[in-house]
């Protein structure tokens, strides 16, 4: 066979794969057999070894190759991949609607229901139609390049599909005067630059089941559920075993400019281009849609080949969607409608404490192995003695837990009437179980804490929180190896991991030469921190990863916010006093400062970019809202603000320029009056912003 002949065969073999994948994933067809479509495969895969010119990265042999990754490096996305609040009752969903309809003053009469799949969230790339990008969500700003690995995902494309014209005409048809046709029409022609798809890579029953044989065969405990596996496997570092645990995925997000007016659409696109979207998928035009698509999947639970939690409910018009804005880290336009927490019964065998980074002593049932919502669960926090004495909850009783998806399990219950009379009361110690240090009730507070600084357990769970995936995450060190190293005297904070040697490290139990080196180049790997990601590693009191966020956003470079006023801390939309005596204090309480320098000797901290806003007529003022707006939700208002080079704050101070106030509003309009700030209603508010 000549090159030409070769070429042109090559080129039918891939066209016939990829319509066959396109059947078999997206449309839920099998035209030809498994064994046909292998044979198809080989062919080209011979073909190609035999004219390697010839291999394209689109090509379906190239799902898996390369060599084995050390470690995966960061991918920024281009736009937040945002989380989803969770309800779990119709009343929570009639209180979501009901918030929907105050924000935008008209009722809700079109809804986009989905199912719920219990995997974990991927972002695909396509530049001019071909896959460039994978990456995980990671913490919704910055997440991991997995590429090798999603390419190994049969469901998912290499190469976008450009729709047939008939398949164009039918689409128009079918969502007409809720499409911008031209914008569509134009761009569905070429799919050049780039188009986003987000969606769930997930691990169907059998695969699972298949998985967990061979981990059993192997010696290798199994994994506890599939979203474990799926999220384990996709992080593989070689592809070759990810392709072997047979992923699988569903698109529910299109990003790209298209024309479309509504998410329903969005899903109809993606599989027009050849991405997998859960058939189960619909329209409602009404909650009690809703609740039926909700009581239907519930029923369908057990037999469908995948594991879900619940239901998606989306508000279907796009541009409704976007001006209902965001709240934290969630879009108000959607909500997880979770399917009932489960419930099971266990034995709590004992009551052990456990002292966290801060101090605070907690109670924790140590429970008999039970198995409940997919995990097996040995162990529940009981929080404090308050929880103990109102639960009356004794070693030895027979208790419900309830645990729903990622939710931490809990006790809920006693059942008095399995008791034998032999179970035995439980009272928090009066000294640290670790150091033995006296314990205080913090003033109005219902937590102990231990009053030693110098905790070995205060000092491990720090170390720990600061080398974790949320914090500057050096990968593969984990509590025990901590703990290890402090026994030994090798660190006793963060600031020594930095000055770990691979010879440190060899006469450990566990450790080889090899196994040094690797954890002193996962140390070194990761000295180079995000703002944000730093904070939270600090582990200051109250700073979570949004407060982190914030803040990051608001000062961008480390030394601005250790400079930092409380007022001014204060003033960062989301923070408040609380959370601002906590930050100002932590970075002047002289044990903090000690240790912050000796990591900056090692650490290099990058700023944060900051807000993206361009100087307009609001550029240097600083603006607070209160009440409920007539003409626009408050996060529209706050848009427009931030769009003529503005800033919002959540809090009062001298140095705000205005408060917005619409209707009820709260106690900031006092806190003005007071201050002397500028009172705008919304009429004096739009006559501003429109001149």
């Amino acid at each position: 066979m000549d090159e030409r002949e070769a070429k042109k065969r090559i080129g039918q073999l891939r066209e016939a794969i990829n319509r066959h994948r396109y059947l078999y994933h997206v449309l839920d067809r099998e035209d030809i057999s498994e064994a046909a479509l292998d044979s198809l495969k080989h062919e080209l895969l011979i073909l190609e070894r035999e004219r390697p010119d010839l291999v394209t990265p689109d090509s379906p042999t190239q799902r898996v190759g390369g060599q084995p990754l050390d470690r995966f490096s960061k991918v920024p996305h281009s736009a937040r991949m945002l989380s989803l609040e969770d309800i779990f009752s119709e009343d929570e969903l009639e209180d979501w609607e009901r918030r929907l309809v105050r924000l935008t003053g008209e009722p809700i009469r079109d809804y986009y229901v989905e199912v719920k799949m219990d995997g974990l969230a991927v972002s695909l790339v396509y530049e001019d139609g071909l896959l460039t990008v994978g990456a995980t969500r990671g913490d919704g700003n910055v997440g991991e390049d997995v590429t090798a690995n999603i390419r190994t995902v049969e469901a998912i494309p290499l190469k976008l599909r450009v729709p047939e014209p008939k398949e164009i005409v039918e689409f128009v048809r079918r969502h007409h005067g809720r499409l911008d046709e031209e914008t569509f029409r134009h761009r569905i022609a070429s799919l050049d630059g780039r188009i986003e798809v987000r969606g769930e890579v997930f691990m169907p029953k059998s695969s699972f089941e298949d998985l967990n044989r061979r981990q059993e065969r192997s010696g290798q405990p199994p994994f506890a559920n599939p979203r474990n596996a799926a999220a384990g496997s996709i992080r593989q570092l070689d592809p070759s075993v990810v392709r072997e645990r047979r992923l699988d995925f569903f698109g529910y997000a299109l990003l790209g400019e298209f024309g479309l007016g509504t998410h329903e659409q969005a899903h109809d696109l993606m599989r027009l281009l050849g991405v997998r979207t859960n058939p189960l998928s619909r329209r409602a035009d009404s909650l009690a849609g809703v609740r039926s698509f909700y009581l239907e999947i519930q029923k369908k639970r057990e037999r469908l080949p995948y594991w879900i939690d619940g239901t998606v409910v989306v508000v279907n018009d796009d541009e409704a969607f976007v001006g209902l804005g965001v709240v934290g880290k969630a879009p108000r336009g959607s909500v997880a409608y979770k399917f009932p927490a489960e419930q099971v019964t266990t034995v709590v065998e004992d009551i052990r404490v456990q002292v966290g980074r801060t101090g605070a002593i907690t109670p924790v049932a140590v429970m008999r192995p039970v198995k409940v919502a997919g995990t097996t669960v040995a162990r529940a926090t009981l929080h404090n003695q308050d929880e103990i004495d109102r639960l009356d909850v004794r070693i030895g009783d027979t208790v419900v837990i309830e645990k729903a998806g990622d939710v931490i399990p809990k006790v809920i219950k006693v059942i008095k009437e399995a008791r034998s009379g032999d179970e035995r009361r439980f009272r928090l110690p009066k000294a640290c179980p670790v150091c033995k240090k006296s314990v205080e009730r913090e003033p109005g507070g219902v937590a102990l804490y231990c009053t030693n600084e110098d905790c070995f357990a205060q000092s491990r769970e720090r170390v720990v929180h600061f080398v974790a995936k949320g914090g500057i995450d050096a990968d593969g060190i984990g509590e025990r190896m901590v703990e290890q190293f402090m026994d030994q005297g090798l660190i006793r904070d963060a600031a020594d991991l930095f000055l770990l040697r691979p010879e440190d490290l060899t006469e450990l139990d566990g450790f080889g030469e090899k196994s040094a080196e690797n954890v002193v180049a996962a140390i070194r790997a990761s000295s180079r921190v995000p703002l944000r990601k730093f904070l939270v590693a600090l582990g200051i009191r109250y700073v979570g990863t949004q407060i982190a966020a914030d803040l990051a956003t608001e000062f961008r470079t480390l030394a601005a916010l250790r400079a930092a006023t409380e007022g001014e801390v204060a003033a960062v939309e989301g923070v408040g006093q609380v959370v601002a005596e906590s930050v100002v204090g932590h970075f002047r309480d002289s044990r903090n400062v000690d240790l912050l320098d000796r990591l900056l000797e090692h650490l290099t901290v990058q700023s944060d970019p900051g807000r993206k806003t361009a100087s307009g007529l609001l550029s240097g003022k600083s603006f607070v809202l209160t009440g409920t707006l007539e003409s626009m939700t408050r996060e529209q208002a706050k848009e427009r603000i931030v769009a003529l080079g503005g800033r919002v704050s959540g809090s009062v101070s001298a140095k705000t320029d205005y408060v917005l106030v619409g209707a009820d509003p709260g106690s900031k309009i006092d806190q003005a009056r007071r201050l002397g700030v500028a009172i705008l209603n919304e009429r004096d508010f739009l006559t501003m912003v429109n001149r």
